[in-house]
């Protein structure tokens, strides 16, 4: 990592690694621990960070799709994640899914999410996911990623601007006015085996009523599982 990251302010993770092995090793070795209740918890603890942002600008929305073959996807239109270029001109994403979320992984105390389990961290979903992609838009540039079990596969792959749903902007002509461009995060992810063995997704109307619990956020479901 090049000093210019490493002389960052960590405020929710720590700039200075893009990888915590040992963390990511902790909550593989304990999902009862760090997902108590299985892909429910999960699935919240991704549906919080949309529910950060919206309580930042005031409100927001998100989408959570739960998909036929047990993953899941949360797709909002805040910000998109923390994204510098180094001194080299490189794109460094903040590394919310391979390090610990220092506000909350070793102080359970200091949120607790609405299924009443201490809040963790983006992490816990990505150490505890067959695979996990995190398609990250901003109002600079807008990149994918691909994790296996919480370590990124790829780099930050370049995408061309999309909305939420995956659709590629139109392109306009020179005499139409420029609008900002489309920003947020989709994060999709597939728990592993033994989690979907546990027990599946909530309900629809369980999730909502769950979500629920965050006054400055509105969560659409969509569930396209088989019956």
């Amino acid at each position: 990592m090049d000093r210019s990251t490493a002389a960052w302010r960590n405020t929710t993770h720590d700039w200075a690694r893009s990888v915590d092995a040992d963390h990511l090793a902790r909550i593989r070795q304990d999902q009862d621990e760090f997902a108590p209740g299985g892909l429910p918890h999960l699935l919240l603890e991704v549906v919080a960070y949309a529910a950060d942002e919206a309580r930042c600008t005031g409100a927001g929305r998100c989408s959570v799709t739960l998909h036929a073959d047990g993953s899941v996807s949360v797709a909002d239109e805040g910000r998109g994640t923390d994204t510098r270029l180094d001194d080299h001109g490189r794109p460094v994403k903040k590394p919310i899914m391979a390090t610990k979320d220092l506000r909350f992984f070793d102080h359970p105390e200091a949120q607790t999410l609405p299924d009443g389990h201490p809040r963790r961290g983006m992490s816990v979903v990505a150490a505890l996911s067959e695979w996990l992609v995190h398609t990250n838009r901003r109002a600079h540039g807008a990149w994918v990623q691909r994790y296996e079990h919480g370590v990124p596969t790829t780099g930050l792959t370049p995408i061309a601007d999309a909305g939420p749903t995956g659709t590629t902007s139109t392109p306009r002509t020179p005499r139409t006015p420029r609008t900002p461009p489309t920003t947020g995060t989709t994060v999709h992810f597939r728990p592993t085996e033994t989690l979907r063995a546990a027990g599946g997704a909530p309900a629809p109307e369980e999730l909502a009523a769950l979500t629920n619990a965050w006054p400055h956020l509105s969560v659409e479901i969509d569930d396209r599982r088989t019956a």
